[in-house]
C-alpha cells in the first residue's frame, strides 16, 4: 500500500482516535480505550494522518467545534502556533497588539510564571501529540509489513521532533515509553522525569536509529526528496535537519558542546536533493516563493521545503498553521496577502524595531508613506528581498499610517507590517479558501543547514572563506551585499538568522545559544518591560513546569527560580 500524506488526508475522520479520551481532569494525557468491554479496531492509517495533522489542527472538525484538548481556547491550541508564540512573542522579531489578552503581556515582557495558560498550553499540546505516537508505535510494535515499519519510522520522527521541544522549552520532558503493554492493555503509571541531557540522547539515539545511522531499528526513514507522491512525509534529510539543529544547540542543552556534529549533519543536508531555491518566478523572488499559498505545488519552493505542515484552507483547516502567521500581521490598510474574509484580518503582529534595524541601520532610510511604503519599495532600499515589510499607509489621506516605532505598544500601526507571509499564489492561481490558507509551513528548509554549518564553523575557528561561503550563499539568493571577513563575528551571525528566519518560530532559540535572550547586552524594544528594553533575571531561558502538572504529576519538579 502506497500512503500519501496530501493535503486531502488530514481532515480523516478517525474513529479509532474518537474512540481515546484524554484526561483533562489531571492533565494527564494517557489515551485510554473509554470502553474497556469494547474490541475498537483501529483504523491506523487515519491515525497516521492524524498524528501529522496534528502539527497543525487543533481538533477533528477543521477550524473548531471538536477538539482535542477541550479545556483549552481550541484556537489557540496549535502545535505550530504553540511553538511559534513561546519562541516569537518574547522575542526581538515581533510585538502582539492586543495586551489585554491574558497572558500576551508576559510573553512581550518577558515576565511569566508556573500559572501561565499559554505554558501550560503549549506544554499539554506537546504531550498530548507525544502520546499520540507512542500510542502508535505500541499497536504497531512487532510488524512485520515494509510499510507500516516505515510508518512507524515517520512517528518516529514526529515524536522525537516534540521532544526536540521540550528539551528546548522546558529543559526536561514527561517521559514515558509505553502506552499498551505487549497484550494491548493500557499502562497508566504516570510519566516521569527525563533530564534535559538524557533528553538529549533519547531524541538523538532516536534519529539515528530511523535514519540507518545504527543498525538497533528494523523501520527506517526513505529519502522521499524530490517525490510528489510523498511531499510532506519525514525522510531521512528531515532526521538530518533536526540532527543538526541539536548539535547546534547541544552546548546550551547538555553543557558541551558539539560543533562539528552539527557540521556533519548540516553537510549531509546540504549535499541531498533538496537545494536552496535561487529561482525569481513570474515576478516572485526565489526567497517570496517560499512562503506562498502554493509553495506546496511550487517546484521551486518545493526544493528547498524539507519538512513541512501541509495546510489547505477547504480540508485542513485550523486557527494555527500559516492561517496565523498571515492573518495575525493583517489589517488596518496592510495588503490582505491572500485572504480576503475581513474575520481573516486579526491586526496583531507586527515588527519590533529591532528586527527592522537588521535591515535599516539608519531608520531614516525606510520609505514611509501611502505611496512610498510598500514593500517592494522598502525591499529595494533595504537592499534585500528578505525584507518583506509595509510601511504605508491604509489610504492617502494617512490613515493609519505605520510607523518604525513601537512606543505605543497597543497600536497596530506602530511598528512595521510583516508581508513575509502569504496566501498569494506564484502561478496567480485562486486560493483554496477566502478566510483559512493553504501555504504550508516550511518548518525545516536548506537555508538552515547553510547558516547551521557557518556558524558552526565559526564556533571552531575555521577559516573566513569556509564561514562566509556559506553566509553569502544564502544572501546572495536574498541580492544582499556579501559579507567580508571585517564584518564576521558572533553577532554578525545571529543577525543573519534572524535576516533569513525572521517570523518563522525560532527566534528565542538563537538568542538564548548566542547568549542575547535574557542578558542586558544585547536589548530590544519591550524586552524586560522597558521600551528601551532591559535584561531580565536568566530563569527566562527555560518556560516553567505549569503548575498543573506539578500537581497532578508528582514524578516532574519545577525548574529552577519558579
Amino acid at each position: 500500500m502506497k500512503l500519501n500524506i496530501l493535503k486531502n488526508i488530514m481532515p480523516v475522520a478517525v474513529s479509532a482516535v474518537l474512540a481515546l479520551g484524554a484526561s483533562s481532569c489531571s492533565n494527564e494525557l494517557d489515551l485510554a480505550i473509554t470502553d474497556e468491554q469494547t474490541t475498537v479496531e483501529l483504523d491506523y492509517t487515519g491515525l497516521l494522518a492524524k498524528i501529522y495533522g496534528n502539527l497543525t489542527l487543533t481538533g477533528t472538525t477543521g477550524g473548531s467545534g471538536n477538539p482535542d484538548m477541550s479545556q483549552f481556547d481550541e484556537g489557540n491550541s496549535s502545535f505550530y502556533r504553540r511553538i511559534f508564540e513561546a519562541n516569537e512573542l518574547c522575542s526581538d522579531e515581533c510585538i502582539w497588539t492586543w495586551q489585554n489578552d491574558d497572558g500576551i503581556p508576559e510573553l512581550t515582557n518577558i515576565s511569566w510564571n508556573s500559572s501561565h495558560g499559554y505554558n501550560e498550553l503549549t506544554y499539554y499540546r506537546i504531550m498530548y501529540n507525544v502520546t499520540l505516537c507512542t500510542y502508535y508505535l505500541d499497536a504497531t510494535e512487532g510488524t512485520t509489513d515494509a510499510q507500516v515499519l516505515q510508518n512507524r519510522a515517520e512517528v518516529r520522527f514526529i515524536r522525537a521532533l516534540h521532544y526536540f521541544h521540550f528539551i528546548d522549552l522546558y529543559g526536561k520532558a514527561p517521559f514515558k515509553e509505553h502506552i499498551l503493554t505487549a497484550s494491548g492493555e493500557m499502562i497508566t503509571d504516570l510519566p516521569t522525569e527525563m533530564s534535559r541531557v538524557d533528553a538529549f540522547n533519547y531524541v538523538v539515539s532516536e534519529l539515528k536509529a530511523i535514519n540507518g545511522d545504527t543498525s538497533d531499528s528494523k523501520e527506517q526513514l526513505l529519502d522521499f526528496a524530490g517525490d510528489d507522491d510523498n511531499y510532506g512525509r519525514a525522510d531521512k534529510v528531515a532526521a538530518n535537519m533536526l540532527l543538526a539543529r541539536l548539535y547546534l544547540n547541544a552546548e546550551v542543552y547538555t553543557g558541551t558542546a558539539q560543533w562539528d556534529k552539527a557540521v556533519e549533519y548540516a553537510t549531509r543536508v546540504i549535499g541531498s536533493q533538496y537545494v536552496l531555491n535561487e529561482t525569481p518566478y513570474n515576478g516572485r523572488t526565489a526567497y517570496e516563493q517560499l512562503f506562498m499559498g502554493d509553495n506546496g505545488e511550487n517546484p521551486n519552493a518545493r526544493q528547498e521545503i524539507i519538512f513541512p505542515i501541509r495546510c489547505d484552507g477547504a480540508t485542513s483547516r485550523s486557527y494555527g498553521g500559516s492561517l496565523y502567521t498571515i492573518a495575525s500581521t493583517t489589517g488596518n490598510g496592510t495588503p490582505a496577502q491572500g485572504l480576503y474574509s475581513s474575520d481573516s484580518q486579526w491586526t496583531c503582529n507586527r515588527a519590533r524595531q529591532a528586527l527592522v534595524n537588521k535591515f535599516f541601520t539608519t531608520p531614516t532610510l525606510i520609505p514611509m508613506g501611502y505611496e512610498e511604503g510598500t514593500m517592494e519599495n522598502v525591499r529595494s532600499v533595504a537592499g534585500d528581498e528578505r525584507a518583506m515589510f509595509f510601511a504605508g499607509a491604509e489610504n492617502a489621506d494617512g490613515k493609519n499610517q505605520r510607523t518604525y516605532e513601537t512606543e505605543e505598544k497597543t497600536s497596530f500601526p506602530a511598528g512595521l507590517g510583516i508581508l513575509k507571509w502569504n496566501n498569494e499564489y506564484a502561478t496567480g492561481g485562486t486560493p483554496s479558501d477566502v478566510a483559512f490558507s493553504d501555504t504550508d509551513v516550511p518548518l525545516m528548509r536548506v537555508a538552515e543547514a547553510y547558516l547551521t554549518r557557518a556558524e558552526a564553523n565559526f564556533r571552531m575557528g575555521a577559516s573566513n572563506d569556509v564561514v562566509l561561503a556559506d553566509l553569502n550563499k544564502i544572501r546572495n539568493r536574498a541580492h544582499a551585499s556579501e559579507l567580508t571577513a571585517t564584518q564576521l563575528s558572533a553577532l554578525t551571525i545571529c543577525d543573519e538568522w534572524c535576516r533569513e528566519f525572521y517570523f518563522e518560530g525560532r527566534r528565542r532559540s538563537d538568542l538564548i545559544r548566542f547568549g542575547y535572550f535574557t542578558t542586558g547586552s544585547y536589548t530590544w524594544d519591550w524586552k524586560g518591560g522597558a521600551y528601551e528594553g532591559k535584561g531580565v533575571s536568566s530563569i527566562y531561558k527555560l518556560y516553567p513546569i505549569p503548575y498543573n502538572e506539578l500537581s497532578s504529576n508528582k514524578n516532574m519538579t519545577q525548574n529552577p527560580g519558579y
